[in-house]
């Protein structure tokens, strides 16, 4: 009787972790489009909210320290200028491009393109040498392209100056996440845990975007009455109070990834994100009023049988092959957060342990 409760409580748990994961990744694209309606500078938008989420990272690596007595990993300046930096700039450039293109194209149209982001993932991981060539990524790439080309065909709600931005974020986000999977597995850095990751990502993030926003929104923001110019104090406070909210749904996003991985697999994280898409633009359709063709959902479904091919291709090559940072030993308390040591990692089978160990290119 003991097996049938075990079994339904760890499949609560998942669908718990699942849902925390949909609220901040759905939340902060309806959120940032919302926002952008009548807040025009996605920029400095994106500058506050890197420094929400190093702040809330150093405030839970303060207290990871207290609850496990252990001082968390500060790297070198010259380890850190040197390792961390190009992870920092292909990541700034990705979320300020894909916040950006908000002012011109529909959540649909944005989730769709950003989908693509697989392609360039698979090619800077071939190119790394993450990946090992084989025959079946040609149609992987071959779906994910013609769903591409038939969701934007005759699109009535399509806009050149979005796509080509979130295009051109889809591109740098397969350099960011080739970059994040190897530095996360380099034992020497220590950064394996993604708090101590956010915490050293954050200043390099913001000091390679803020060159951007100067030449871009600096001299517009200066002059406008949301910030700088405001006549009355409620709306300053309300403005800021907003740009902290989206700074707390991007922490809480990287949060619940981490949770999700950490409690269950980065297999269940990609096949939630190929549903979460799914949920996205039905929620888009209902609720933004976004127009899709029949064309465009099929097109959608193209795309998602690309993606679900990716997603059962690396589980199938994953468990012929033995965990690519096994040596890393991510199950020590070093690199777990307080709330995940229980009992239950003990309960684990062998399968979800090779999963667990596993970067997610999500």
């Amino acid at each position: 009787m003991a097996f049938p409760v075990q079994f339904l409580l760890r499949g609560l748990r998942t669908v718990g972790l699942v849902l925390l994961y949909y609220v901040f990744s759905i939340g902060i694209t309806f959120y940032n489009k919302w926002l952008m309606k009548g807040f025009h500078y996605p920029l400095f938008m994106t500058l506050v909210h890197l420094a929400v989420i190093f702040c809330a990272a150093a405030l839970t690596r303060r207290a990871m320290h207290r609850w496990t007595g252990k001082p968390r990993v500060t790297l070198a300046w010259k380890d850190y200028l040197r390792k961390v930096a190009p992870t920092a700039l292909a990541t700034a450039l990705d979320i300020g491009l894909s916040n950006w293109s908000f002012l011109f194209i529909t959540i649909s149209l944005y989730t769709m393109t950003k989908s693509s982001a697989v392609l360039f993932i698979l090619f800077f991981s071939l190119v790394f040498k993450l990946e090992e060539p084989n025959p079946f990524l040609i149609l992987v790439v071959l779906l994910i392209a013609c769903g591409l080309f038939m969701f934007t065909y005759e699109s009535t709600q399509f806009n050149m100056e979005g796509f080509i931005l979130v295009l051109m974020a889809s591109f740098i986000g397969g350099i960011r996440w080739t970059l994040t999977q190897v530095l996360m597995q380099k034992a020497e850095l220590g950064l394996q845990n993604p708090i101590d990751a956010m915490y050293h990502l954050q200043p390099l993030m913001f000091l390679c975007l803020f060159p951007l926003f100067l030449f871009n929104e600096a001299l517009s923001l200066s002059s406008s009455e949301k910030l700088f110019r405001v006549t009355e104090l409620s709306p300053l406070l309300y403005s800021l109070l907003t740009l902290s909210v989206g700074g707390t749904l991007a922490f809480g996003l990287g949060f619940s990834e981490f949770l999700l991985v950490s409690r269950t697999s980065s297999l269940t994280l990609s096949i939630s994100g190929i549903f979460k898409e799914v949920c996205t633009l039905l929620l888009a359709a209902a609720v933004m009023g976004d127009r899709m063709s029949v064309l465009n959902w099929l097109g959608f479904v193209v795309c998602l049988c690309g993606i679900s091919l990716h997603v059962g291709l690396k589980t199938y090559y994953s468990r012929n092959k033995p965990p690519a940072i096994r040596h890393l030993g991510s199950k020590s308390s070093e690199l777990q957060l307080p709330l995940l040591h229980s009992g239950e990692a003990c309960e684990d089978s062998a399968e979800d342990e090779e999963e667990e160990q596993e970067i997610s290119l999500h």
